[in-house]
């Protein structure tokens, strides 16, 4: 820096004298390190805040929530022009792509290539085009206590850098696991950041698990059966046909997600992960949103790897520049559909999918491999050779059907006193109105039995694995205050996967309304004795059937409570409890309309 600059920075400060922060160094805390080690969130704050106070016309920050720990959640808004709000986005008809690093913090190349191209749009002027008609938003660490619980042995399966965040947050917690349950406070201030900006695009960045192989990258995209066919057919043209070609022609090597159907041995092929609302890709899917999933090779180097995540994303934000009209009107169109549904009495949503049993033949750039019988694991211990580069073709099985759908209701409605389930729906920016007076409809429900609960817990919650479940017609008071849901607004997609049981992230499989399955009142030995003795006699039916039973169930009939009780789940002791009642009623046009116009404006 020359004595000119020098007495401008001191006399001015910083972002009075941008036009000569080049002058100043600009390396990068990992570029310095020459990428052996990877920054402190505190040093990485301290990066972003020099962008910005360079560069105040492009560069931004902002806190956007707290960590468990107190930590604060820092989001950077870039724009060529200084659109910093999500309102003046949209009035500039600028998509906003959200970029998300550190949501599993040991996976921490986003954060890394982030300032590093934060740096050679916004200083360096490497790209200085590529804002002009997008506005970014990065977080470059989402989950800030993992980030700083950092250890050398959080990451066996991978190479580097030498220190690495935890996968879990403070209160150990997975975050790409809690979009729709959204437990932790991370999740709910992202939630809120979501609402805010409605990204037209979401990339999250992470670091793969598993095999080894050539590609430096994978990448996934959800299927199309879960997407609204605009937002599909502009992933496969931005990111398919123009990004991952112009991506490898910079000299890297690019697959889909390789989940393989066999660990032990690749040449039996690849699956579907299984991704769902629950993980990014499938969260955005339900908000009619494109995502990508970019999954770095947690064998190649940390620099290798922190320059592949660079290059993929400034490539996917030219392309969004190059084309800002086209990504609106995918994103447009596919509210509109959401919002049109609504009306159709035939539209279906599937909510679970199944795999296609039809492969297709996939070349596998890997490497040399060989299986021994392991003594240790008695399993087969399959060891790779990266000196011996190797094509395999495999079966691809990645394709998904829709499995079981339902059709939407016009509206659900929520009873006032199912705080949980309303909360959740504020959580994610349900559109609903409430009732302003007590009153009394006619709705669809389900009446739950015979629930079977997974035998360890997952995530923090012990989940329904399995039940049986019909339709049944209800009459319902209403307390004032309950919440009408209707179908027609752009996130029913999310009601839906909240609200239908069978729904794989819904808020009973997450075990959220295990209540509903159990009887409050039971009865005494003493008096069930006669209640049987009572309910035979007037029913011959149920006396073959208990006799029946008796035969059929070695064990029921060894266990003198389980007969008693058998009589008192057919008795009407049992029936006014509604065990296994779920609470949550489906309207149809006709119920909808026919409801008392006493509701308050909608919310939120």
């Amino acid at each position: 820096m020359n004595l000119r600059h020098f007495l401008c920075f001191a006399l001015l400060g910083a972002a009075a004298c941008g036009a000569h922060a080049a002058d100043t160094d600009w390396t990068t805390p990992a570029e310095a390190a020459q990428f052996r080690t990877t920054p402190s969130y505190a040093d990485t704050l301290t990066y972003l805040q020099r962008l910005q106070q360079a560069a105040p016309g492009m560069i931004h920050l902002e806190t956007f929530g707290s960590t468990p720990e107190g930590r604060p959640m820092t989001v950077v808004i870039a724009s060529a022009d200084g659109t910093f709000d999500p309102a003046a986005a949209r009035a500039a008809h600028k998509p906003v792509v959200l970029v998300q690093a550190g949501i599993h913090p040991g996976e921490i190349e986003g954060k890394d290539a982030g300032l590093m191209l934060l740096r050679d749009i916004a200083i360096t002027k490497k790209y200085p085009h590529v804002l002009d008609h997008v506005v970014l938003v990065y977080i470059p660490v989402f989950s800030v206590d993992g980030h700083e619980n950092s250890s050398p042995y959080h990451r066996i399966n991978q190479n580097g850098p030498a220190s690495m965040g935890f996968r879990g947050q403070s209160q150990y917690l997975n975050l790409n696991r809690d979009y729709v349950k959204a437990d932790a406070p991370e999740m709910r201030a992202w939630l809120k950041l979501w609402q805010q900006w409605l990204p037209d695009f979401l990339i999250d960045v992470h670091t793969t698990d598993g095999a080894d192989y050539q590609y430096d990258l994978t990448w996934y995209t959800e299927d199309p059966h879960k997407l609204d066919p605009a937002v599909s057919q502009w992933q496969q043209d931005t990111i398919v046909r123009h990004a991952l070609p112009a991506y490898e022609k910079r000299g890297h090597l690019a697959s889909i997600y390789l989940e393989f159907k066999d660990g032990a041995d690749p040449r039996k092929g690849i699956v579907n992960f299984g991704s769902g609302p629950r993980f990014s890709t499938g969260y955005a899917a339900l908000q009619n949103r494109p995502a990508l999933l970019i999954e770095t090779h947690m064998l190649k180097s940390y620099a290798n790897r922190v320059h592949a995540v660079y290059d993929l994303v400034e490539l996917m934000l030219e392309q969004v520049n190059r084309h800002p009209a086209a990504l609106l009107a995918a994103t447009a169109k596919a509210d509109a559909d959401t919002v049109a549904r609504a009306a159709d009495a035939d539209a279906t949503v599937p909510l679970t999918f199944r795999p296609d049993p039809q492969s297709t033949p996939y070349t596998l750039k890997g490497f040399a491999f060989t299986l021994t019988a392991s003594d240790i694991s008695n399993n087969p211990w399959i060891r790779y050779d990266p000196s011996q580069p190797k094509t395999y073709t495999i079966p691809n099985w990645n394709g998904l059907l829709p499995a079981i759908s339902v059709t939407p209701p016009a509206a659900y409605v929520v009873p006032v006193q199912w705080t949980q389930i309303i909360d959740k729906l504020d959580a994610h920016g349900i559109v609903y109105r409430r009732t302003r007076a007590p009153m009394t409809i006619h709705a669809t429900s389900y009446q739950l039995d015979d629930p079977q609960w997974a035998n360890k817990s997952f995530e923090g919650h012990v989940m329904l694995r399995d039940f049986k479940l019909h339709p049944v017609p209800r009459e319902a008071t209403l307390p004032a205050g309950s919440v009408i849901v209707p179908m027609n607004q752009r996130a029913a997609n999310v009601a839906i996967n909240l609200l239908e049981p069978q729904a794989p992230d819904s808020l009973l499989q997450w075990g959220d309304l295990d209540a509903v399955f159990e009887a409050k009142e039971y009865g005494e030995p003493r008096v069930l004795e006669k209640l049987a003795r009572e309910m035979m006699a007037k029913d011959p039916a149920l006396k073959a059937s208990f006799e029946q039973k008796l035969h059929d169930d070695p064990a029921f009939a060894a266990n003198g409570y389980a007969r008693l009780h058998w009589f008192f789940q057919r008795s009407p002791w049992y029936a006014d409890q509604h065990v296994g009642a779920y609470p949550v009623l489906r309207l149809d046009p006709a119920q909808l309309k026919a409801l008392p116009g006493q509701a308050s404006p909608a919310h939120p």
